[in-house]
């Protein structure tokens, strides 16, 4: 048996079904290309019979992303499949990935359809793929509470179709680690032909389990994981790759397994996937938390003055983040900043550094020091710009405990300049109501979040905002980032509204 696990990274499917995110075509791409640097085997791009929408954008990945296998998702039906391949065709190496459940609960109430009927079903949904390509997976839904007997009947006929990855997904997060190493034991077990497929597993995080169960299951013999990045996804999420990552990496005594990640770029990916998603990532979380290698006890801070292993299984470095004694400020030119950013992973085409430079220029207006969490924040605001129908001229509050919150906002809409006053609550929401006047578009605050890009009274604040449009429900998420949070405020709003200029 091979000692490779494939990473199968399903962030921008299964993780865009999260509450409240809503990718465009281009940020999905921004993030494919980022996975495939990264090392991510499979991409599952989308699921593209849901939407023109999702078509498209799935479409733009197998276009643009090389490197990796781009998959489609399609239920198993014709129409899903074909649907499927014409979004994957152009990709370098396309999969179309097919499931049908195969518990007794999904096929009582949700199919209506007995045993018979769904593995006929899915033996056809396969030798249909086949037409189109080699590279098929097929995935039981909800495997882990479904008949074994049953379960290794489909499989064995699925694969005789032409299926070459078959998938046990433990779809509601149900199982245990016991138990699914058991399951995946059997499968190898009773299939007679699983030497034929390679086992790959997909665990929702429901119990908290969903890394911890995919780990037992390689260690049983499955070698593909599928999970996302910061492990987001339908309720309490999937499971995390990047710990599925570090766990085989850092503890390869007791596993023995390879897989084909650059760990280096498992922060930036992290930041990537958090910033356009909208979903930032907890303190404490493993591998990418900001806590994740902080250590504030006393006799913590002692063993890792003497030596770091004492306290630190993990190098911070192996996921890219970064330890530097290089301080920026106003006096540092394009070069030193140049090379910081390639430090920090980031290779910027010229048009693009000469942006960035300008960025870090204004901030260090305002800020002494510029720490490497400032620098990308600066790199990541440029990189959500891309369409800009909306740009932010200025602001002017006037606002206070004994008069009512005033915002005139100043804004450029493609060459033409505009502004308009607007009365609120507060301050933030007289600016926004401003920007709602220019923009006549009816949209809806849902969610607004801040955060401190770093400590101290000059610190950058991030906001976060997610937007729905009144007409359609749609969620559009924009961000803005400046050391005067009533400006970061005003970005984060245009960033969203620009969203939903380019999707109308």
């Amino acid at each position: 048996m091979s000692n490779q696990v494939y990473l199968f990274d399903t962030t921008l499917r299964d993780g865009e079904q999260s509450p409240g995110v809503n990718l465009n075509a281009a940020e999905k791409v921004q993030i494919a290309k980022q996975l495939a640097i990264l090392g991510i085997d499979v991409l599952e791009a989308g699921f593209p019979i849901t939407s023109p929408g999702d078509f498209a954008a799935v479409q733009a990945v197998a276009r643009e992303v090389k490197g990796a296998t781009v998959a489609a998702l399609a239920r198993a039906s014709f129409k899903d499949i074909d649907t499927a391949w014409e979004a994957i065709k152009e990709a370098e190496q396309p999969r179309i990935h097919t499931f049908i459940a195969t518990s007794d609960i999904h096929l009582k109430y949700k199919l209506n359809k007995d045993r018979r009927q769904v593995l006929e079903i899915a033996v056809a949904a396969v030798k249909h793929a086949g037409k189109y390509t080699n590279d098929i997976e097929f995935s039981a839904e909800d495997a882990s509470r479904s008949d074994l007997a049953y379960l290794c009947q489909v499989l064995e006929a699925v694969i005789t179709a032409g299926a070459k990855v078959v998938n046990i997904p433990d779809t509601v997060g149900y199982t245990t680690p016991e138990e699914y190493h058991n399951l995946v034991t059997e499968i190898i077990k009773r299939v007679p032909n699983i030497d034929q497929a390679i086992i790959s597993v997909h665990c929702h995080d429901d119990l908290g389990l969903a890394v911890a169960n995919s780990l037992a299951a390689v260690s049983a013999g499955a070698r593909q994981v599928e999970g996302t990045v910061n492990g987001i996804g339908e309720r309490a999420g999937n499971a995390a790759l990047e710990e599925v990552i570090m766990a085989l990496q850092t503890r390869r005594d007791i596993y023995h397994l390879t897989t084909n990640t650059n760990t280096k770029e498992i922060y930036r990916t992290s930041r990537l996937i958090a910033g356009l998603t909208g979903m930032p990532v907890q303190a404490n979380k493993a591998i990418i938390g900001k806590n994740a290698f902080a250590h504030e006890s006393g006799i913590h801070q002692d063993g890792m003055l003497k030596e770091r292993t004492t306290y630190e299984i993990m190098n911070p470095a192996m996921v890219g983040v970064a330890k530097s004694n290089l301080v920026l400020g106003k006096h540092s030119g394009r070069h030193a900043f140049k090379e910081r950013l390639i430090e920090l992973g980031y290779q910027l085409a010229e048009d693009e550094l000469n942006k960035a430079f300008g960025r870090f220029k204004e901030l260090t207006g305002k800020k002494k020091e510029i720490s490497d969490y400032d620098l990308e924040a600066i790199v990541a605001e440029e990189a959500r710009e891309t369409t800009k129908k909306y740009n932010l001229d200025y602001l002017h509050i006037s606002s206070g405990t004994t008069v009512v919150p005033t915002a005139t906002v100043g804004i450029t809409i493609e060459g033409e300049k505009t502004a308009m006053a607007a009365c609120g609550d507060g301050p933030i929401d007289a600016i926004y109501k401003a920007i709602d006047k220019i923009t006549n578009l009816h949209l809806v605050l849902e969610e607004y979040v801040i955060n401190a890009v770093t400590g101290g009274k000059d610190a950058l604040g991030e906001v976060t905002v997610k937007l729905r449009q009144a007409a359609n429900g749609k969620i559009y998420i924009g961000r803005g980032v400046s050391t005067d949070i009533l400006e970061a405020s005003a970005k984060a709003y245009i960033n969203a509204t620009n969203k939903v200029a380019v999707s109308d």
